[in-house]
């Protein structure tokens, strides 16, 4: 099992770079650069550029998803440190509940960015955040701190993927085609989305890189029969201060 793990946290690594690092060059890179390109000059650029850059984008962002999927199978649902030793909750239903806030997670942000709220960026970030805590603050009543932490990364994860495959990728591809001629000119709505899509994933990137930094884990590093503190316990999570 542990070499499984190894494998698959070195894929996961690995993928990530390649995903994340695109996700850059997108928003910080290829958004600034492209209003200065004239008609021809996208013509040329385009077509060659953006297929390439989205495959390893899109590609990047599956096996980042797949890999921290598997890890969380063989670390937390199978390794024993998914729940506290004193939890009433058995490990299947921790984990359906883990995952089902996974898929819970992206339904709530993909109705949150196509809504009139998604005009308003700040104030839709302001929103994600909050329900970020809410989700944080919900998952430590579940699971140990560790598990907790972790299954906020793999929400903003999932977030992220789903983002990619299912909204950005499919406008992108009909904005190539638009400009290879191979298909009709994108609206002008959906190059709109597919920017608003690319660069609203940024915020998610301190909440989702957050869990995995060392000295979090080793704070959140619970074992069978040791408790957190309550110094790393969220307030709204401790016992006796749930709101309501």
């Amino acid at each position: 099992m542990a070499g499984l793990e190894a494998i698959f946290r070195w894929m996961h690594v690995f993928a990530g770079i390649t995903w994340i690092g695109h996700l850059y060059f997108f928003n910080w890179v290829n958004a600034h650069f492209a209003p200065t390109m004239d008609g021809e000059t996208k013509k040329k650029v385009v077509p060659e550029l953006m297929p390439r850059a989205l495959y390893f984008f899109r590609w990047g962002a599956a096996w980042t998803w797949i890999t921290g999927i598997l890890l969380l199978g063989v670390v937390y649902y199978m390794g024993g440190v998914l729940l506290d030793a004193d939890s009433t909750l058995s490990v299947g239903v921790a984990a359906a509940i883990g995952l089902a806030t996974l898929v819970a997670g992206f339904v709530v942000y993909d109705l949150l960015w196509k809504s009139p709220l998604a005009k308003n960026v700040m104030a839709a970030n302001v929103v994600s955040i909050v329900l970020l805590a809410a989700a944080a603050c919900g998952l430590y009543r579940v699971m140990s701190g560790r598990a907790a932490y972790i299954h906020l990364g793999a929400m903003m994860g999932t977030i992220m993927a789903a983002n990619v495959w299912m909204r950005i990728w499919p406008g992108q591809r009909k904005i190539i085609a638009g400009v290879k001629g191979t298909g009709p000119a994108a609206d002008a709505s959906i190059v709109a989305l597919a920017g608003l899509l690319t660069a609203a994933p940024l915020w998610a990137q301190p909440p989702m890189l957050w869990p995995l930094s060392p000295p979090l884990r080793r704070e959140t590093r619970a074992s069978p029969g040791r408790k957190q503190s309550a110094a790393s316990t969220p307030a709204c999570a401790r016992r006796g201060t749930w709101p309501g």
